[in-house]
């Protein structure tokens, strides 16, 4: 081969060398730029599902039903309950000290 043909071979091979390298400088910044974005889109997706619990609770507590339910609940069901422990046990601590 002539010089001038190498030249041109080791030219072109010299820049597919960088930009093969640069591709894979680019590849990995890509990878963790996903793996941020995925970080992100699952601190989204909960902070949606508590803004939909909220949601859920003031209009639970805004229907007429929903104040009932929740009397209902506190005062005669499982929450009576608890509030009577809750009540019993601060009475024992009392009759302890």
């Amino acid at each position: 081969m002539e010089t001038p043909a190498w030249i041109l071979v080791f030219i072109l091979s010299g820049m597919l060398f960088l930009f093969l390298l640069l591709f894979i400088i680019l590849l990995i910044k890509l990878i963790g730029i996903t793996k941020e974005a995925k970080k992100i889109m699952i601190q989204g997706q909960g902070i949606a599902e508590k803004a939909d619990d909220i949601a859920g609770n003031v209009r639970d507590m805004t229907t007429v039903g929903g104040l009932v339910k929740y009397f209902v609940d506190n005062y005669t069901g499982d929450g009576a309950k608890k509030k009577k422990a809750k009540k019993n046990k601060v009475a024992k601590d009392d009759e302890e000290e």
